[in-house]
């Protein structure tokens, strides 16, 4: 975007003018830089020159919607249509091709040209707290958002009862990871409402659906999480916030919650918190929380906004990164508030809210590495520096372009390899999740049962292990760029900040370890393992004898070998933990991440699979180079990323006395004393 464009007008309108320069795109002042300096340039050489081209070319990397890389996902791997010819009761109907390829067209349109260009102002100008009730975001989230809203994008694949529009949950998902993607930040806002408003539909009476879904849905309002608090962090057993019952059937609410995202803004005149919150003759620990709806403002009969409801904002949180979205200490004093389904079953229904941001959060890290590769990908291709070890690859120029580098190469198709597979693996989720309404729809309870024990197997896997892979992208994203990478106008670096919360809010990845070892498997004898690795085994059965080619079926034949490895170690762990439970804990990381490695192979044997068919039979609908493309990346998969599992195997069995038999005062003798 050049200097005194139309949008850079638009900027300059509604900020400060001293903060103008601030607010403009790194691009917008990087070209004004180059053009303002060309002739000193030349006299003072080619290092200030090569400095600024970088600069100059850094104007034009923005955000590019993947369309061909979801779409191939959707229509050649998951197969969405014949998905969706069995949702009859949650909107199949209605999305049939043209309706796929128009959300996904106008989805990715709103993310280039609306979204991308706030990534930089979010995090340059971030949110500010100007009052007890009033926050105030970035320059343009509040117009974006007006024009999300105005689409119907909020309400996609929600009941038509309450506003929405009824088409699958997994439509849905397609436009937020290209939304995450163009702009984290802003999509926490709709992303964090959508968590609200699964609980409600899950749990809520019906009075509280009909007042307070139809405002969620339209976008009219926002949802959050209250969970956490000073003293307990993920620790929710230590929960103080008090709920007191009224005469008219609500609670007066009263306590305060940390680290609340998005938990005010100027965006809706409304903010619904979801808070867990303790009755006053509530058991201890987690089995005495319950659930609450508290809304900002009051809600009338009618419907209408009323008066402020005590949910003050005592601060927004200095962060890292993320600085679009404001995390919020949110000071509730004598709130009106409304429960939730059941008395001292807060946890249980909260983990509807959880599992819908665990799942959101593993779209953050596919999110960091599309968005970390893209920028490292062009620059790669430009940037010259030194010579090929083979032969010079660019004998007219000074240098060859990095990419002729083997280190570069491993470090793009690291990226490359963990976007486009951790994709596929957020969308098998997506289509689980239609599998699972659908049941609930026609009243199979069995089925209903069967699938949500399927996702939660899968979810923490992706959530732990997608989250660090995306900080590993991304950190692989600064590295390309060399010391340009640590230089906030090249972008790199803020991918980098932004994403490191992700392996750490909705469960740090110790707590996914622990979840999927501990409570997902042991405590369930083994059976989740079981089942997934019996599937594992018999889609990798099927490709040995009729894969496309014969680099698929040597690949389902390592898949194979790995499901029985994979069920032999967890059989191992669990005897090792009956003799000391520590075991399960000094395990359960690196079991996680081998578990997310061999599922990381698994997609990338499906599109492998895809891309191989569609070669053979010269019918896909992408160029032939897309489909190479991806049989060679799977290759390195399975040549190069797949292997670390190696290392992980080993760790899983740490003797307990190496990690556990330190004292505390042994740790250090310096300080901590």
């Amino acid at each position: 975007r050049a200097a005194g464009t139309p949008a850079e007008r638009q900027w300059a309108s509604i900020i400060p003018t001293q903060a103008v320069a601030t607010m403009l795109s790194s691009a917008a002042v990087a070209v004004r830089r180059v053009a303002g300096a060309a002739g000193a340039s030349a006299a003072r050489g080619g290092a200030g020159a090569g400095r600024r081209a970088i600069h100059a070319s850094a104007a034009v990397a923005d955000f590019k919607a993947p369309l061909n890389e979801v779409k191939f996902l959707a229509n050649e791997v998951h197969n969405l249509q014949d998905h969706y010819s069995k949702l009859e009761h949650t909107g199949g109907a209605g999305a049939d091709e043209d309706m796929v390829d128009m959300v996904l067209s106008e989805m990715g349109r709103f993310c280039e040209q609306e979204l991308s260009p706030l990534n930089e102002v979010g995090d340059r100008v971030g949110c500010q707290h100007l009052g007890d009730y009033e926050v105030k975001t970035p320059p343009g989230f509040k117009e974006a958002y007006d024009t999300f809203t105005a689409g119907g994008w909020q309400g996609l694949s929600y009941p038509e009862k309450y506003g929405g529009q009824g088409l699958p949950y997994s439509l849905a998902m397609l436009g937020t990871e290209m939304a995450a993607t163009a702009c984290w930040t802003w999509t926490m806002y709709p992303g964090l409402s959508k968590g609200a408003i699964n609980t409600i539909l899950e749990h809520g009476t019906d009075a509280l659906k009909d007042k307070y879904l139809p405002p969620l849905i339209s976008g009219e309002w926002t949802g959050t999480m209250c969970l956490t608090e000073p003293q307990c962090g993920s620790d929710l057993a230590q929960v103080s916030t008090k709920a007191v019952p009224q005469p008219d059937g609500s609670y007066k609410i009263t306590g305060t919650k940390i680290f609340i995202s998005c938990g005010d803004h100027d965006m809706t005149e409304n903010v619904v918190h979801c808070v867990l919150a303790r009755l006053p003759d509530a058991p201890e620990g987690i089995k005495g929380i319950s659930l609450f709806l508290v809304p900002k403002r009051k809600v009338g009969d009618d419907g209408a906004n009323g008066d402020l409801n005590g949910c003050k904002i005592g601060r927004i949180e200095d962060k890292m990164g993320c600085h679009g979205s404001s995390t919020c200490e949110i000071n509730f004093e004598d709130a009106e508030g409304f429960l939730i389904g059941t008395a001292n079953r807060g946890m249980n229904h909260m983990f509807t809210f959880i599992n819908t941001s665990r799942l959101g959060t593993a779209v953050q890290g596919v999110a960091a590495a599309e968005l970390s590769f893209q920028n490292a990908l062009w620059y790669a291709k430009e940037r010259l520096a030194m010579r090929s070890l083979t032969g010079k690859k660019n004998p007219s120029g000074p240098a060859d372009p990095i990419i002729v580098h083997p280190d570069v190469r491993r470090m793009l198709l690291t990226q490359k390899a963990i976007a486009e597979g951790g994709r596929s693996m957020v969308y098998e989720c997506a289509l689980l999740n239609d599998v699972q309404m659908e049941a609930e729809a026609r009243g199979d309870e069995k089925a209903v049962r069967k699938t949500d024990d399927r996702m939660g197997f899968l979810t923490p896997i992706l959530k732990g292990f997608l989250t660090e892979r995306g900080n590993e992208a991304a950190y692989l994203g600064v590295q390309i760029y060399g010391g340009h990478g640590y230089i906030k106008d090249n972008k790199q670096e803020q991918v980098m900040r932004d994403v490191r919360i992700a392996s750490v809010w909705e469960g740090t990845t110790g707590i996914q370890g622990l979840d999927l070892l501990g409570r997902k498997i042991m405590l369930q004898k083994l059976k989740p393992i079981n089942e997934h690795c019996g599937l594992l085994r018999a889609e990798a059965v099927k490709l040995i004898s009729s894969g496309s080619s014969g680099a698929v079926k040597r690949h389902a034949l390592t898949m194979l070998r790995y499901s029985f490895e994979w069920q032999a170690l967890t059989y191992r762990i669990a005897m090792g933990a009956r003799k000391n439970a520590d075991v399960i804990g000094i395990a359960s990381v690196d079991y996680l991440l081998y578990a997310g490695y061999i599922s990381l192979a698994q997609h990338w044997l499906r599109m492998e699979e895809a891309a191989a068919k569609s070669l053979a039979s010269g019918k896909g609908k992408l160029p032939k180079e897309f489909y190479e493309a991806k049989v060679k990346t799977s290759a390195f998969v399975f040549d190069h990323l797949l292997p670390r599992t190696s290392t992980h195997r080993a760790a899983m069995f740490t003797p307990v006395s190496s990690i556990m038999g330190m004292k505390e005062s042994e740790f250090s003798f310096d300080h901590a004393l």
